[in-house]
């Protein structure tokens, strides 16, 4: 058997694995060892496979993945979620949908504190689900709109999944997250205007709010000084060049210890469970990436990714062909399978294709992450879906499969200006001299 067939039976293999529910870092792992040991002799397989797991989780740079899920965890254990919903909410909760946009908006600025989608989407689900539900919210457009808003955490710097894809194809972290700036806004301002589009047509699905006076707009407003300052810290010591993002990570850590202490919330208890939390959380990543090393290994050795290389440069297809037919996969994949899995399983041979073709990774990068995105929130696999049932068990998938529709249609838009408009990716770290 020709070397490329084995890696793409090994590939089609580890792919119907993890859509049959063993995890992915096992499938990859058993995938990428009885690869290896197919294509070479058992003392290079054996070397390999003693190296490559030390070597997945030895580089410096993947310190920032602790870190920031540290910052993201006691960020949430101090409250700070609460404050910017309300801070938020005071300002337009009064419109008609005004709570429904100002979960959107408090979600993508913890989005930039937290770096994890599902996270997000738990926290503000537990801070405005019951607000909108009280306030008489139709439960599809109040559960759509925050498991919509809580995957602006995978896009926001700092970004969980933009580090991964960053260490994986040696890019600058930096760049991606100066590349993801603007389509994270983009994003959160197409979500509110979706949610307007909607009450606007039904607005039985939201009801009018109390008018809050200015008195208390300002003091909800003042309440939210620790999000603020976290965020300034963490991104904007890195596009001023006063931290590395390692540096910067290390900074939003301790901020966040900083402020659920000053909170009052840094109990002996609450310690324990956000290190153990953040320990778990960690631990599942780097085994990921462990599997991910062995997968890759097996199928780089085959030779698969350059064959595809070759063969589509060799048929002429146009490169925006490429892009759609790769982004299409990655839409229908995302139906079955989470975001960190579907990046591990498949960045290097896509990232191989896509820059073959004579795209920027960076612009690619912000794309996938923007498309895996999407993922989080289509049926019947969404994951933050699962999530907003789980914070109100009462909502049924199918409400919010429905609700969540628009939401859809929204990324679609962002996606599609995207291709369209490079510059909205590649602007910001070309203005900054980050490359790209």
């Amino acid at each position: 058997m020709a070397t490329e067939w084995a890696g793409l039976i090994g590939f089609v293999v580890a792919l119907g694995l993890a859509l049959l529910r063993v995890p992915v870092a096992v499938a990859m792992a058993l995938v990428g060892i009885g690869g290896t040991l197919l294509l070479m002799d058992w003392t290079s397989a054996s070397y390999v496979m003693a190296s490559l797991p030390f070597e997945a989780i030895f580089p410096y740079g993947l310190s920032v993945v602790p870190l920031f899920i540290f910052m993201g965890v006691f960020a949430s254990h101090s409250g700070l979620s609460g404050n910017l919903f309300r801070g938020i909410t005071a300002f337009a909760g009064h419109r008609r949908g005004g709570l429904a946009a100002s979960s959107v908006g408090a979600s993508a600025i913890f989005g930039a504190i937290c770096g994890s989608s599902l996270a997000t989407c738990a926290t503000m689900g537990r801070v405005a689900l019951p607000e909108m539900q009280s306030r008489g919210y139709a439960k599809s457009l109040a559960g759509a709109s925050i498991a919509a808003g809580g995957t602006l955490g995978v896009l926001i710097p700092p970004s969980i999944l933009l580090v991964i894809y960053a260490l994986m194809t040696e890019q600058s972290i930096g760049a991606l997250f100066a590349g993801a700036m603007i389509p994270g806004v983009l994003a959160t301002l197409l979500y509110i205007a979706s949610i307007r589009l909607q009450v606007m047509r039904n607005p039985e699905l939201a009801p009018v709010s109390d008018y809050t006076p200015w008195s208390q707009r300002w003091g909800a407003l003042l309440r939210m000084w620790d999000a603020i300052v976290l965020i300034l810290l963490v991104i904007g010591g890195i596009y001023a060049g006063l931290f590395s993002p390692t540096e910067a990570a290390a900074v939003g850590a301790g901020g966040a210890l900083l402020f659920a202490g000053l909170r009052r919330k840094l109990t002996w208890t609450v310690l324990r469970s956000g290190i153990r939390e953040t320990a778990g959380m960690t631990g599942m990543i780097f085994l990921i990436l462990i599997g991910a090393a062995l997968f890759n290994f097996f199928i780089e050795t085959s030779g698969l990714t350059q064959t595809l290389v070759n063969w589509i440069t060799s048929q002429g297809f146009s490169p925006l062909a490429v892009l759609v037919s790769l982004l299409v996969f990655y839409v229908v994949l995302g139906c079955f399978m989470d975001s960190l899995s579907m990046i591990l399983l498949t960045v290097v041979p896509a990232y191989s294709v896509i820059t073959g073709v004579g795209y920027d990774p960076v612009w690619f990068g912000v794309v996938l992450v923007s498309v895996v995105e999407i993922g989080l929130i289509t049926p019947p696999i969404g994951m933050n879906l699962f999530i907003i049932q789980g914070v109100s068990p009462d909502m049924k998938i199918t409400t919010l499969s429905r609700g969540i529709l628009p939401f859809l249609a929204a990324d679609f838009i962002r996606v599609i200006l995207m291709i369209a408009i490079p510059g909205l990716i590649m602007w910001l770290p070309h203005t900054l001299g980050l490359g790209g």
